[in-house]
């Protein structure tokens, strides 16, 4: 009887401690990171997200058909595709035109596209987007290189998509770091999951501490103005339970006078490159491969 009720007070006290050892969940914070959680996933099974691509082309000089035929330079999906339904040209100073045949459909701004010069998403404007029924498709630049990128609503990854697997939200992974500005912001070269090289510019260092140690990365920014860093990392994690290339990361920039950043993992997004293969996603610098495991944010199985 005595050993029974020493086993029960054991466990009794075992659980007890390890209640005490959990840290506390704010409900509050909680209920941020699944509205965030939801917006995300919004996002990337709206009709244009990431789910809906079906394709990426590379330019060259000259004249590229578009259109459902086999044959086509640019071949569209849909089943309301017309064979040939136009032209796209690339032309020796950069610009690019493209010319919809008469009764293909094509459509720019709700009106017959007809021939007219395409704005890329060049410095991060809105590109002019073409439409084919469901289908969509614009011009990307990726360091000089153009690109048409194709989506389609009714692409089957994005209707049959089951959902992004995460991490059980921990607070313990929102730290503040100490962001120490580079004389002058850096340009330095990029590797990318496909197509060339990407200059990014890198304001500065990022130092912080995550299960007591020190580490420390790289953010990149669209000018020395921006609002946001961008953190291109990978963590031990990577290959197992999250996305071999790496993960994507955004925080806001310190604000003026100040040299705090707030990381929050919880964050931590897998890039486009693990939901489309047609993605031109950057990989991480040398410097932002971390040798420690983060558990938090989306994981990764290839199941998504």
């Amino acid at each position: 009887m005595y050993a029974s009720v020493a086993v029960v007070l054991t466990a009794t006290t075992a659980l007890a401690l390890s209640c005490a050892r959990r840290p506390l969940v704010d409900p509050d914070y909680t209920a941020r990171i699944e509205a965030w959680r939801a917006r995300r996933l919004a996002a990337l099974k709206a009709d244009d997200g990431w789910l809906s691509v079906t394709g990426l082309f590379w330019l060259k000089l000259g004249e590229s058909r578009f259109g459902a035929g086999a044959a086509n330079e640019i071949v569209l999906p849909g089943a309301s595709t017309p064979e040939v339904a136009g032209t796209i040209e690339l032309r020796a100073d950069g610009t690019v035109f493209a010319r919809s045949l008469p009764g293909s459909g094509v459509t720019l701004n709700g009106k017959p596209a007809g021939e007219r010069p395409l704005r890329s998403n060049h410095a991060g404007g809105d590109p002019d987007t073409l439409h084919v029924g469901s289908v969509s498709l614009y011009v990307i630049d990726r360091g000089g290189k153009l690109a048409i990128r194709v989506k389609d609503a009714n692409n089957p990854g994005r209707l049959r998509f089951k959902g992004i697997e995460s991490f059980p939200i921990d607070a313990s992974y929102r730290v503040q770091g100490t962001f120490e500005p580079y004389s002058a912001p850096r340009r330095v070269g990029v590797a990318t999951a496909q197509g060339p090289a990407q200059t990014m510019l890198v304001p500065g260092l990022l130092r912080f501490s995550l299960a007591g140690r020190a580490l420390a990365l790289e953010p990149f920014v669209t000018s020395p103005e921006d609002p946001t860093f961008f953190f291109v990392f990978r963590d031990a994690t990577a290959g197992h339970e999250t996305y071999g290339a790496g993960r994507f990361l955004d925080a806001p920039a310190p604000a003026k006078g100040s040299s705090t950043v707030v990381l929050d993992f919880n964050e931590a997004t897998n890039p486009p490159c693990a939901f489309t293969p047609f993605a031109t996603c950057p990989l991480p610098p040398p410097g932002n491969v971390l040798a420690v495991r983060i558990e938090a944010g989306e994981r990764y199985s290839g199941r998504e």
